[in-house]
């Protein structure tokens, strides 16, 4: 009886705390208030650039500040729109480019981004760093991870609220928080989304790329690389949470005629 009224009352939960996708308006459960994750993405992010080594001064840094503060000029743009500015209350906005040969890019909660250098080469121009930052800022605009934790706090918490979380279990709480982001793992752009947070950040991140100036026809020649750099290493379709690289440019490409509505040269 006990299990059952905790079902249910997770159930009525999961009504009151739904939000919608920009975009696509598909509702999920968000239940961890802006404040709270924007808190846990700072500190996370600060962790772990004091852990790496942040390149500042190069062309490469400069590059990915360059198109970062575009894509976010297009996105604030993008929220307030379709009347949705108050989604980026909390927003700071940083850009940092870290040396690794790993092949890797994130955006937290609160607009905090990483570039990896090893990614850089396949992104080859700006319009190739657009379409990895457009997709990244996407998933957090979409707040995917808000929804990968909620999950995971009703799994592992039994809808305890986030605050009671936080006070009492403050090393298991910050733990689902690096699980629902991968934070410093080598996932990071091929972070293990559902297939379909994917397809929501791929359309989101082809307008945000579209409305910064970048050509959405750019996403699939820079997936085409990102294809040709794995060397056929990617796993089968039907065992991974990424869609394959040809279904994923067959999507974007059906998707390029919309996005084109926003292109601004």
């Amino acid at each position: 009886m006990i299990k059952k009224v905790l079902v249910l009352s997770l159930i009525g939960l999961g009504f009151t705390m739904c939000s919608k996708v920009p975009l696509t308006g598909r509702r999920q459960l968000n239940l961890i208030p802006s404040s709270e994750i924007n808190a846990l993405s700072a500190d996370s992010y600060k962790s772990f650039l004091n852990e790496n080594k942040v390149i500042t001064g190069t062309t490469q840094s400069q590059q990915v500040t360059t198109v970062g503060l575009k894509i976010k000029s297009a996105v604030e743009k993008y929220m307030a729109d379709n009347n949705l500015s108050d989604q980026l209350k909390g927003f700071n906005w940083e850009f940092n480019t870290v040396e690794s040969d790993q092949v890797n890019a994130f955006c937290m909660p609160g607009g905090k981004v990483v570039f990896y250098t090893g990614i850089l080469p396949i992104c080859k121009d700006d319009a190739g760093v657009a379409v990895v930052m457009g997709h990244e800022v996407a998933h957090a605009i979409a707040k995917h991870g808000n929804e990968r934790m909620s999950q995971g706090l009703i799994q592992q918490f039994g809808g305890v609220a986030l605050s009671v979380a936080i006070a009492d279990k403050p090393a298991e709480t910050q733990q689902l928080f690096q699980t629902a982001y991968a934070v410093g793992s080598q996932v990071g752009v091929m972070l293990p989304f559902s297939r379909l947070q994917e397809s929501e950040a791929d359309d989101l991140g082809l307008i945000f790329m579209a409305m910064a100036g970048y050509d959405p026809h750019e996403a699939p020649k820079f997936w085409e690389r990102m294809s040709a750099n794995s060397g056929g290493s990617a796993p089968p379709e039907f065992m991974s949470t990424h869609p394959s690289h040809e279904t994923r440019i067959k999507k974007l490409n059906a998707a390029i005629p919309k996005a084109m509505e926003y292109y601004k040269k």
